[in-house]
């Protein structure tokens, strides 16, 4: 309560002020993590939309630099660094306050909840500051976005809320990632060196970390997309790529080791462009409530995320061409920033393997054609 009336205070001395009509130089800020920079492009394609002669600039981290790193509505990456959110001493916060002061920006739109990032953005003299006010953390912002935390929405409609404080239209704005036809021909050549032709599904069994959280429970067990990897494979006739990223060797291994059907392994040896654009190519991803799987969805791939302990009102995939997987369970109120419900256990809690394949098929059947390699 303390901390709510000190922010009170602190948004009431800090008046508001109307939308800028056009700005010149715009700073998106979402720092962390993969998923949520992903969902986030739905943001992104709002302010682009509107502003189309605008410079764009993205603050972000470098865990996900590579995910917006050359998409064809930002003009502009400023790195912000390792850290999750480059604020948490007084050196991080006069460097990063140095770096978004060097671009003479006339409007700042952030996506990030922390009373921190209402600091930096005082700091900066940027004139017009939009951002998220969640508890009336959003004080150093003068066009805000009052949300409420404890009601489940979907976080890339959340991050929408800035758009629309700025009088946006948001309507078929999606969680967006380019894959550009240079990317497809090279992943088909390289597919079809390794011995990939026809359809083949892109299975990733791993996720659950990043620099801001570690979630091993978030990940559906290696025995179970095993089995579904074997089923839809005998079923649809299809390949399986299993993926991850560095250090996920041993999650694969185990999935691999238990499956029968012809398999790929690619762990730890693909960029996030030949992620997307493998996912785009695959007949189906397959992935669990991880950053790459929202990746693959904002690239056009079809796909399928297997959710657990995290509830999909608030973290499904954020486009028209995808399921969340998902037995109606307890979650935590506030998202997975509270933490997981205690105990959780997939076998009594989760999702079967046959209800996910039962699911994916119907998707599939009823959904676009995907193209085989050739």
């Amino acid at each position: 309560m303390l901390g709510m009336n000190i922010y009170t205070v602190l948004s009431n001395l800090f008046p508001t002020r109307p939308p800028p009509a056009a700005p010149r130089r715009m700073l998106l800020i979402l720092p962390c993590c993969i998923g949520d920079v992903v969902l986030a492009t739905a943001a992104l394609k709002a302010l682009r939309r509107a502003y189309p002669k605008a410079h764009i600039t993205w603050a972000v981290g470098g865990w996900s630099k590579g995910v917006v790193d050359g998409h064809d509505l930002l003009d502009d990456v400023l790195d912000t660094g390792p850290s999750a959110l480059p604020l948490k001493n007084p050196g991080e916060m006069l460097r990063f306050v140095r770096q978004i002061r060097g671009g003479h920006f006339d409007l700042l739109v952030s996506l990030v909840r922390s009373p921190l990032m209402s600091i930096a953005a005082l700091l900066s003299s940027i004139p017009c500051r939009a951002g998220l006010d969640s508890g009336g953390r959003g004080f150093g912002y003068n066009i805000r976005a009052p949300i409420d935390p404890s009601q489940p929405r979907h976080e890339a409609d959340v991050y929408l809320d800035v758009p629309r404080a700025l009088g946006l239209n948001v309507t078929e704005c999606w969680a967006n990632v380019p894959v550009r036809d240079i990317y497809i021909e090279a992943v088909q050549k390289w597919l079809i060196e390794r011995g990939v032709v026809g359809s083949f599904m892109l299975v990733n069994p791993c996720g659950g970390r990043n620099p801001g959280m570690v979630m091993d429970v978030k990940r559906w067990p290696p025995e179970h997309f095993a089995a579904l990897a074997d089923h839809l494979s005998a079923r649809l006739g299809m390949m399986t790529i299993l993926m991850g990223g560095p250090g996920d060797e041993p999650i694969v291994k185990a999935v691999k080791d238990q499956m029968r059907t012809a398999v790929l392994d690619v762990v730890g040896g693909l960029s996030f462009w030949q992620i997307a654009t493998m996912a785009k190519l695959a007949t189906v991803y397959i992935g669990n409530d991880t950053g790459l799987t929202h990746l693959a969805a904002a690239a056009g791939g079809r796909t399928a995320m297997i959710l657990g302990p995290s509830d999909p009102v608030r973290y499904a995939p954020f486009t028209p061409d995808s399921i969340a997987l998902w037995r109606p369970t307890a979650v935590i109120k506030g998202g997975v920033a509270q933490g997981v419900p205690e105990n959780w256990d997939w076998s009594r809690d989760g999702i079967s393997v046959e209800e996910v394949e039962t699911k994916i098929v119907d998707f599939l059947a009823s959904s676009r054609p995907a193209s085989a390699i050739t």
